[in-house]
């Protein structure tokens, strides 16, 4: 088990389709047993196939509104009737095991967490340009037009906010190798040899 001179949680952000999924479970392959995926609170009901502690972990929204009462996550939000979040008691299992959290979270989440002072370390995945993103998200072939406007619109949010110098890494996914090494790199960094 490779272990990480850094043991704060990753938080990784970037516009959908930059290729972020991508560029985690090639960590996550590489270096078995080091990283674990985030598992989000959730107060929607589970779909077909979906574990509860593998997915998601499905609770109450009475439950969900108590933890967060008790200032329980990092970042939480909410979509439509359902609430999301991670909580800091899962993360905290997951450095008790000797794992390093990894975090895939939107722009809204990375902002609380930053706010809520909760060490982790951030990096933004960045598309080599707009238009590459666009063409990355048509050639998935799953998108509506509707739904690749509305990506597009929320990407260059994202985009404008990675430029505020919040993040500690900023990585373009232009060839997906070099990108990954820059992730590694990053990951595996000793904070005490950090030249800022």
């Amino acid at each position: 088990m490779t272990s990480v001179p850094d043991p704060r949680p990753i938080v990784i952000s970037g516009p959908s389709g930059v290729g972020k999924g991508t560029l985690y479970n090639l960590l996550f392959k590489r270096h078995p047993n080091t990283f674990t995926l985030s598992v989000s609170h959730t107060t929607r009901k589970p779909r077909p196939g979906e574990q509860d502690g593998v997915h998601y972990h499905f609770v109450t929204k009475e439950a969900f509104l108590e933890l967060k009462a008790q200032d329980g996550f990092i970042e939480s939000a909410q979509f439509g009737d359902n609430f999301y979040g991670t909580s800091k008691a899962t993360i905290e299992e997951q450095r008790a095991k000797g794992k390093t959290t990894v975090l895939d979270i939107e722009v809204e989440g990375v902002k609380q967490i930053q706010a809520s002072k909760f060490p982790a370390r951030f990096v933004f995945i960045a598309p080599p340009s707009e238009e590459e993103l666009e063409k990355r998200l048509r050639g998935r072939g799953t998108e509506s037009e509707d739904s690749i406007q509305k990506r597009l619109k929320q990407a260059k949010v994202e985009l404008e906010y990675s430029k505020t110098g919040i993040h500690d890494r900023i990585i373009v996914n232009d060839d997906l190798e070099t990108a990954y090494k820059q992730l590694e790199e990053f990951v595996f960094a000793d904070p005490t040899n950090e030249e800022d």
